[in-house]
């Protein structure tokens, strides 16, 4: 073990640990008795005690925040502030495009790469006076090669990926929330991982912008709690709307009250075998407790969930098969004219997976896409809401200076989990719920398509009511 993974340990109990929430400051806005400036500089003294460890940011922008801060303290001082998330400090994962700040994807190809324009859901969020601190860090270009960025909570494991700097920016109370994106199980591995709320909208619910190139990408938010989960997600919806053709995120103003399911199904996925005994303990004790207060819980021996995992098996395959085949044509010209600027890893993963498919296995690969949102009709026409892991089990041990490392195939973790929301195209809430060898683990929500307040609802009914697992 290095040196900097013998350290910068702290357990995780979701039970006692409190991130930055930023909602509960704005009463303190508007009394006078705190501003976005103050609430800045501290996520900014936070940043510089802890970032030399964790490595969350890509970009920082301290004297561009302070300035946001000043404007937003002016508009909460005068009673105009334009939004919850009026001087909110967000961190903006590093793959999609800001005006004043590199956009270089993880990728060492798009070095000094700097667009000067605004993504549609990062200017969706300025209008809304969030204070935009900087970028996160990625996996280059949203695979699975990780970056150096580690685990909040222990310095030694993975933060998740490919939104690692924003799942460890919020885990580590550098900010009260981020920016995040999912191709794969992009946004809710990482907030299992690092004990954060995620919110994976329906596909096309917020607006990519530029980033239109993945058929199962998503924006969404990561944050220390629901209300400005919520409220970065609805910020970004509610301005610059949902992708083309697509109708935008739809629900209240602020986070939708705690709501009951009657009936829920229980996913496995191929990756539960993967779950070590405390982690499928520590999850089990989460559906007791849900069946507890009178939900009907649907398994495996239930026809149509039996079905649906039937139609699971290889979904991890098939999503990143059709993201290879996507991805290759906006990252193929980049190696081609920096090869060495993209690593072995992502070259194999994008580019030699779509050369194997050609035309006809992507075509393939939709149709067996298909094959699995049928099966999953079948389930969620008959419940409120599909519960799973949200990860297989807590962070891995990741060391990103051991080159030995180099041949893992899933070095930010298993993506099995988080994978079927976008597949699907489904939305998918992580609920920060267990803990497991002193490491966060979450629970999945995950709803039928435009079903996203819902689904947030349900989540918020789980925070209520499930007493958190510690194992």
């Amino acid at each position: 073990m290095t040196a900097r993974a013998a350290h910068d340990v702290v357990a995780y109990d979701p039970s006692s640990f409190e991130g930055l929430q930023f909602h509960r400051a704005v009463d303190a806005f508007r009394s006078g008795t705190d501003t976005p400036r103050d609430y800045l500089e501290r996520c900014l003294a936070t940043i510089a005690e802890r970032e030399p460890v964790v490595r969350a940011w890509a970009f920082l922008d301290e004297e561009g925040a302070r300035r946001q801060a000043d404007s937003s303290t002016g508009r909460w001082r005068d009673g105009r502030a334009l939004s919850p998330v009026d001087g909110m400090p967000i961190g903006v994962k590093d793959v999609v495009e800001t005006k004043d700040m590199p956009t270089e994807y993880g990728c060492a190809a798009f070095s000094g790469n700097f667009p000067r324009r605004d993504n549609a859901a990062v200017a969706a969020l300025r209008q809304a006076g969030a204070v935009i601190v900087g970028k996160t860090t990625t996996a280059e270009l949203g695979g699975p090669q990780p970056p150096a960025t580690t685990n909040p909570f222990h310095s030694g494991h993975t933060p998740g990926g490919s939104s690692s700097g924003s799942g460890a920016a919020v885990g580590a109370q550098m900010v009260p929330a981020c920016f995040a994106t999912q191709s794969a199980s992009s946004l809710l591995r990482p907030a299992s991982f690092n004990g954060n709320w995620g919110l994976k909208p329906s596909q096309g619910a917020v607006n990519r912008g530029e980033r239109q190139a993945g058929s199962t990408a998503a924006h969404g938010a990561v944050a220390a709690c629901p209300e400005d989960m919520w409220h970065v997600a609805i910020a970004m919806a509610g301005r610059a709307g949902g992708d083309p053709g697509w109708p935008a995120l739809r629900g209240p103003g602020d986070l939708p009250p705690a709501h009951r399911p009657f009936t829920v199904a229980v996913m496995e996925t191929e990756g539960w075998p993967d779950l070590d005994p405390a982690s499928h303990e520590a999850f089990e004790q989460v559906v007791e407790q849900v069946r507890a207060h009178g939900v009907t819980v649907l398994r495996r021996e239930d026809a149509p969930v039996e079905r649906f995992e039937r139609a699971l098996v290889g979904a991890t395959a098939l999503t990143t098969s059709l993201l290879a085949w996507e991805y290759s044509w906006a990252f193929r010209p980049v190696y081609e004219a920096n090869p060495q600027g993209v690593s072995e890893r992502g070259r194999q993963f994008f580019l030699d997976r779509a050369d194997e498919m050609g035309p006809a296995g992507y075509e393939a690969a939709l149709q067996e896409q298909n094959v699995v949102k049928q099966a999953y009709v079948a389930v969620s026409g008959r419940v409120d809401a599909v519960l799973s892991p949200a990860s297989a089990g807590p962070a891995p041990a990741w060391d990103p200076d051991v080159p030995a490392a180099a041949g893992v195939t899933w070095p930010t973790g298993n993506p099995a989990f988080g994978t079927v929301s976008s597949l699907l195209g489904a939305p998918a809430v992580n609920a920060p719920l267990m803990s497991v060898r002193g490491l966060p683990y979450g629970v999945q929500v995950m709803g039928r398509h435009g079903d996203d307040a819902r689904v947030t609802a349900i989540a918020h009914w789980l925070r209520e009511i499930v007493t958190p697992v510690v194992l």
